[in-house]
């Protein structure tokens, strides 16, 4: 872009930003310092904490950072992070200004601020051209106007240095204010990929000196859902140390972010109450790095890291608030935690890989109720090398722990929004892992439950779960067992809302019918994948067979106008045919459901328990049937030719209306059978051998 004079200004995305005050090296020249001041609407900070600068690099509400300073082809860049779109509403201006030392601005050669988006295309250039005694200057500012950003070269200096400069925006000046060292020479950072930004690096630091107490109490935008509130802690040093946090932070999950300079081998481990090396934090050689990672503080010590490094580094403990939020295009290099406060999504993750083995990238998801850490959270991606992968994430607040050895980036696509229409005819879309609470229509009454749940390609596919009060889960539907499209009962104890929790989809779709919707079973049925009848006759038996060559599942169940669900027959995916007692409550009705995959096709058909099979001195079968046993009770021997190793038989004694009143079998053997009807439940071969 053209570069803006001094007094002019000019249009800035609202979009997170890089920037660098840059400077001609000179030997001997004067020592810039890079700052940014948060400003309210009366142009005043609230605190010092609205002061970021190199011995305080992060902002409470890590909007704002101040990375680190390199130096390559004869020029020095000082860096500064600034995230508009994050910027709390009472922050009206963000001023970028500089501190000198070792001489006055007029003896800093080509002094100029330059902006850019995360991806390197430039935003904002002004070069200082008429600098002279001022020891401090204020070089430019970014100011809020019609709901956007503008950026004003300001090109104001202070002869009085940043004492005056720091008095004008409001902030109590120290009596000594602790120097910074000279910049030791570092390696040109590559230039900035189109998708990936170039890590920052940077310089060692002075011994850490804590800053002084806010005139004001620091405003913290609203309370976060995860860990505690704390100034950011820095602490620096060179080669092996072992590094103890004295001041104040509190329990709970806190941010360590590593600097490391040079070459050679780096690592930090967290240390337990023992004095031992605990959790592993750090593990590389990767020069210039820089990393973010979870440790959960447990609040009744110190906390201290054991800190093996062959080079200088920096520590910097901070809260969990200061974290990156995760934006659609974020990028980053190496390990980081963002923070997801968004609506569920589908995650574009990019992985690019280290330049020798491609590198591990892995993302794991952690939610308030989980204590993050190393190593916990739901892992949502696992893979080496250049990775692009879609992955669903649920509503927020949440974290985001990313475990990198090279470049990525990140794409947020929203859920389609929901149709109220839709909604208010009982249908709720969505993608990916949700918690949807649905009404009945009709309460009182059981309603039909029109299901689309697409799997999200993991192994175990999707499941929907009926979310108690507790947080425990009664499992209403398995992708591998009810398919992903079909109809299944809701509400059967007539409740008056559910809360439902999907895992594992994709796109899902859920819509609410009136029960009565559901055929009527009368006779021969057939059909394909999970479906709803309604019986209203008299106790009988419910055949089922496989039309199809699948192995898929298929079974069937009676649910009571009561509620009570028990199972009637079940193929265990064989072709042969299966029998089930249909039983019906003093209400006179009943629901079965048949539960097959999408694919499976069936034949049901009730018959009259006038066919059901005698049972006088012998009676075989195979997999699920019924028998009558007319005669008294008698001792039985009861052989069992089982379908594999978990495959027993189970004998239940059924009343008059066929229902399973008591278990009277739970393998083969010697067994006194009651009078009346019997059910058995198995996949392999029976046989019943009257005794005596």
């Amino acid at each position: 872009m053209t570069p803006i004079a001094k007094g002019a200004n000019t249009p800035v995305p609202a979009a997170p930003l890089r920037v660098a005050v840059c400077r001609r090296h000179v030997p001997g020249g004067p020592v810039v310092d890079a700052s940014v001041l948060l400003l309210d609407a009366n142009g005043k900070v609230r605190g010092d904490r609205d002061l970021v600068f190199y011995n305080q690099p992060v902002h409470p509400s890590g909007t704002v950072r101040h990375m680190g300073t390199v130096e390559g082809d004869g020029r020095i860049a000082e860096w500064l992070e600034i995230d508009l779109p994050r910027i709390e509403p009472a922050v009206r201006r963000l001023v970028v200004a500089g501190s000198c030392e070792g001489g006055a601005f007029g003896q800093v050669a080509d002094l100029t601020l330059r902006g850019m988006t995360p991806d390197g295309s430039p935003v904002v250039s002004y070069a200082v051209t008429d600098a002279s005694a001022e020891t401090a200057f204020v070089l430019g500012e970014f100011y809020r106007r019609d709901g956007g950003w503008k950026f004003r070269a300001v090109g104001q200096g202070y002869a009085s240095g940043l004492a005056g400069l720091a008095t004008d925006f409001g902030i109590t000046v120290a009596e000594s204010t602790p120097a910074r060292p000279p910049e030791p020479p570092a390696p040109v950072p590559p230039a900035p990929s189109p998708r990936v930004p170039a890590p920052h690096r940077p310089a060692p630091q002075a011994p850490y000196v804590p800053p002084q107490p806010a005139a004001t109490p620091p405003q913290v935008p609203v309370p976060f859902a995860f860990g505690p509130e704390f100034a950011p802690v820095v602490r620096r040093g060179s080669g092996g140390d072992v590094v103890t946090v004295h001041e104040p932070i509190g329990r709970g999950p806190v941010v360590v972010e590593a600097w490391y300079e040079g070459d050679g081998y780096f690592a930090a481990h967290t240390l337990d109450a023992r004095n031992r090396e605990d959790e592993l934090l750090f593990n590389t050689t990767v020069p210039g790095f820089r990393g973010r990672v979870l440790v959960h503080h447990t609040g009744d010590r110190a906390l201290r890291l054991r800190v093996e490094a062959d080079a200088a580094w920096t520590l910097v403990v901070q809260p969990v608030s200061a974290a990156r939020h995760l934006t659609d295009g974020i990028q980053g290099n190496g390990p980081e935690v963002l923070v997801h406060h968004g609506t569920a999504a589908d995650l574009d993750a990019a992985h690019f890989g280290d330049e020798d083995e491609g590198g591990c990238f892995a993302v794991w998801c952690v939610e308030p109720a989980r204590t993050p850490g190393p190593g916990t959270g739901d892992l949502l991606l696992n893979e080496t090398g250049v990775v692009r992968h879609t992955v669903p994430i649920p509503d927020g607040p949440l974290l985001l722990r990313v475990e990198a050895d090279g470049p990525w980036s990140f794409g947020v696509r929203p859920l389609p929004a929901p149709d109220p229409a839709a909604q208010a005819a009982g249908v709720r879309t969505g993608r990916g892992r949700s918690s949807v609470t649905l009404s009945n229509p009709s309460p009182g009454r059981p309603a039909l439950l029109d299901y689309s749940v697409e799997s999200d390609g993991s192994v175990f596919g999707h499941t929907v779960r009926i979310i108690d009060e507790y947080g425990d889960g009664e499992q209403l539907l398995r992708g591998s067992e009810d398919g992903t499209r079909g109809r299944t009962l809701l509400f059967r104890n007539g409740e008056s809302e559910v809360v439902l929790g999907i895992e594992g989809a994709g796109d899902w779709r859920l819509s609410l019918l009136p029960v009565e919707t559901a055929p009527v079973l009368t006779g021969p049925a057939q059909g394909t994948g999970s479906e709803v009848f309604r019986y209203a006759g008299p106790p009988a038996l419910l055949g089922l067979r496989r039309l199809t060559t699948d192995e898929g599942r298929l079974a069937t169940r009676t649910v009571q106008a009561h509620g009570r669900t028990v199972v009637c027959a079940d193929t265990g995916g064989r072709r042969r045919p299966a029998v089930g007692p249909l039983w019906v409550s003093g209400a006179g009705h009943c629901y079965v459901l048949v539960g097959a995959a999408d694919h499976t096709g069936w034949h049901i058909e009730p018959t009259a328990l006038q066919e059901t099979p005698a049972f006088g001195r012998s009676v075989s079968g195979h997999g699920y049937g019924v028998v009558h046993h007319s005669g008294p009770e008698t001792d039985v021997m009861l052989t069992h030719e089982p379908r594999g190793g978990l495959d027993a038989l189970v004998v239940w004694a059924l009343d008059e209306r066929l229902e399973p009143v008591r278990r009277v079998s739970i393998g083969g053997g010697l067994q006194r059978l009651p009078t009346g009807y019997l059910q058995i439940r198995t996949m392999g071969r029976w046989t019943f051998e009257a005794r005596g």
